[in-house]
């Protein structure tokens, strides 16, 4: 009987021992799977007091316990493959409710299905500003649809300028602009410049985003017209009882067809196939390099250094107006990515004083500041800082360092002023006459349109102007006449004549000689018209009917 007791009370003993192993097994387990909240005293075990201690061996987390649930490895989680088209990306980051069938919806859906070639040729002049819009709409949260507003716009073209005087790829007009820190200067305006305008332009729409409690049609509707127009038109269809969603609101006509150009824009882009569409290949990767350049510097040198044509820095950097940067800064050029390291290189290469050409003029009697600035094709601000005069007061014989266009300046096929001259030389059609104008003190553009029986809008576009523009006196204008109604019969063949005016020669003699009348002549020829006599050399511009005889 002791006997038995005995090897009860031992297996007893022994039981005992292997669950106090069991729960010292555990704990230590989950001691060293969590980090413990705050550090604790450790203390020896007392081998003693426990009779009995075990070596536990090291948690193997591969192995399964019946107490804890099996591990399952964990496996990398593939990265989403980058589109090699940008129009994929732009589609995968649409935001706005496209999904709509509206009768003014429907018919620029039409218009810009039924023209692909254009959808084709903005997409080529966006290639070079897509990528980079994209990638900041993404970083501020904006749709991507509103990558496209540029071809709503303007058409993707950074040099485009409307009557309403509003100018770049996002058409800011001066106010907005200002009010946006796009500087308009004689050098530069920051409405063309691609990354200033494009900054601009997503902060304006977040604003406006905000404004109008996260509607992206109110928002874009207030981009167009003024929030203020969109407020108005909000208030008097509450007033009314009427819905106040963009679609019911009475606003201008513009903007009635603003927004649904933007929408069948992004209709088509995300579904091209539905509409008998092929999106034009943009790759999606960064075109351009930004370029620290730390000072000024002649375009035409920029483009040389980089190996490229003038034209593709222009388009890059449309914000400089003249032959270089502005000496007032932003001191950057965008160069394309493959000739931005090529450029760095050679930048460094050169000193400051060779960024741009000078030239050493003697004042001479009869010369002030501004004349010897339009003469040298700058401003008086650049030759007061570059000669470090505080007044514009010059003196005979006194010496002036004159920053100049290092190349031709009929090069500099892009700046502000060969653009002017190529637009006022490009005829609206055919059998029209040009006559050069030059302003007058107290003309309008009203004045001048109303004198040659046109209208003020077609004058301004004539001469790449907004009708606000102001017209100073001496102001270079054309004038594309047309035809009177007498001389368009189907036996009518107008050319333009350029004669010479010769020794015996008066306006009545030449008039008869090529069947027109004096006015006529006077009329085309402002400058020679205005005179009392004609003198031998002088030119006129006829518009004869060589048909006719």
């Amino acid at each position: 009987m002791t006997y038995k007791f005995f090897w009860v009370c031992l297996v007893s003993l022994t039981l005992s021992a292997c669950q106090t192993a069991s729960k010292i097994e555990k704990n230590n387990t989950s001691a060293d799977l969590l980090e413990p909240a705050e550090e604790v005293d450790m203390v020896e075990a007392d081998t003693e007091k426990l009779g009995f201690i075990d070596t536990v061996p090291p948690v193997n987390v591969t192995e399964e316990t019946p107490d804890e649930e099996p591990i399952e490895p964990v496996i990398a989680a593939s990265k989403p493959k980058i589109p090699d088209d940008l129009w994929d990306r732009i589609r995968a980051g649409y935001q706005m409710d496209i999904d709509l069938d509206r009768p003014r919806l429907s018919s620029q859906l039409r218009w810009f299905s039924s023209h692909p070639s254009y959808l084709d040729r903005v997409s080529k002049r966006g290639e070079r500003y897509l990528y980079y819009i994209v990638d900041e709409l993404e970083k501020a949260g904006i749709p991507t649809e509103i990558a496209l507003l540029p071809i709503v716009e303007s058409g993707f073209d950074p040099f485009g300028y409307s009557h309403g005087r509003a100018s770049g790829p996002w058409q800011f007009i001066p106010s907005t602009g200002q009010m946006y820190g796009l500087d308009q200067t004689w050098w530069y305006d920051g409405r063309r410049d691609i990354i200033g305008s494009t900054q601009a332009a997503i902060a304006y729409l977040t604003r406006l985003h905000k404004m109008f409690d996260g509607d992206w049609l109110h928002a874009l509707a207030s981009y167009n017209s003024g929030e203020g127009t969109v407020r108005r038109a909000i208030r008097k269809n509450q007033k009314a009882g009427k819905p106040t969603d963009f679609w019911s609101l009475d606003l201008p006509r513009e903007t009635r067809a603003y927004v649904p150009k933007l929408i069948a824009l992004a209709k088509i882009i995300k579904n091209p196939e539905k509409y008998n569409y092929s999106t034009y290949f943009i790759p999606n990767k960064p075109y351009f390099d930004v370029v620290n350049i730390g000072g000024q510097l002649d375009l035409a040198q920029a483009a040389e250094m980089a190996g490229v044509s003038i034209d593709e820095v222009y388009l890059l950097n449309p914000g400089f107006n003249q032959w270089a940067t502005s000496p007032d800064g932003p001191h950057r050029l965008l160069m394309p990515i493959s000739k931005a390291k090529q450029f760095r290189t050679k930048l460094a290469e050169i000193p400051n004083k060779e960024r741009v050409t000078w030239v050493r003029y003697t004042v001479e009697a009869g010369d002030n500041l501004l004349l010897v600035a339009k003469e040298h094709n700058t401003t008086v601000n650049v030759l007061q800082n570059v000669n470090k005069i505080s007044s514009t007061m010059i003196r005979v014989g006194q010496e002036l360092m004159i920053p100049v266009a290092g190349n031709k300046i009929e090069s500099y096929t892009l700046s502000s002023h060969q653009r002017l001259l190529a637009k006022q030389s490009r005829a609206p059609n055919r059998n029209r006459i040009k006559i050069n104008y030059t302003v007058n003190p107290g003309d309008s553009l009203w004045l001048i349109s109303n004198k040659y029986d046109t209208d003020s809008k077609t004058l301004a576009r004539w001469n790449n102007m907004g009708l606000g523009d102001p017209l100073i006196p001496g102001k270079k204008l054309v004038v594309w006449l047309e035809p009177k109604q007498s001389e368009k019969s189907t036996r009518s063949v107008m050319k333009k004549v350029v004669y010479t005016i010769r020794s015996g020669d008066s306006l009545a003699l030449v008039a008869n000689k090529f069947k027109v009348s004096i006015n006529d002549i006077r009329d085309w020829n402002p400058n020679v018209g205005s005179k009392k006599y004609v003198q031998p050399g002088d030119t006129v511009t006829l518009l004869v009917n060589v048909v006719g005889g």
